[in-house]
């Protein structure tokens, strides 16, 4: 009997604890609350300064990416300058024809 009476006792000691951890964060709720905004606030700032970071990151690889577009622009120009200039060597100029009609189609 001993013991259910001691179990009983157990059981009732830890319930204590809790209402006093609840009383005491009802007594001092201006403080949970200014923890949690401010934990909220370093949350979002570690959030911007990460998102800052990747869009510094995504403007460098469009300045990259631009800069290969115009080199294949140019030497897609050059291979075409080249194309039309042989094809003009040939005397029918059908070959000629044919290209600036292809040319002038993908533009």
């Amino acid at each position: 009997m001993a013991s259910s009476s001691s179990r009983s006792t157990g059981a009732g000691a830890g319930n204590p604890k809790k209402l006093n951890f609840f009383a005491n964060a009802m007594k001092q709720k201006h403080s949970f609350i200014q923890f949690f905004a401010m934990t909220g606030i370093l949350l979002l700032s570690m959030r911007s300064v990460g998102q800052k970071y990747k869009i510094h990151g995504l403007q460098e690889d469009v300045h990259e990416l631009r800069e290969e577009h115009n080199s294949v622009t140019d030497r897609l120009n050059n291979i075409k300058r080249s194309l039309l200039d042989e094809a003009s060597q040939d005397s029918t100029g059908i070959f000629a024809a044919r290209l600036r009609s292809l040319f002038n189609e993908q533009n």
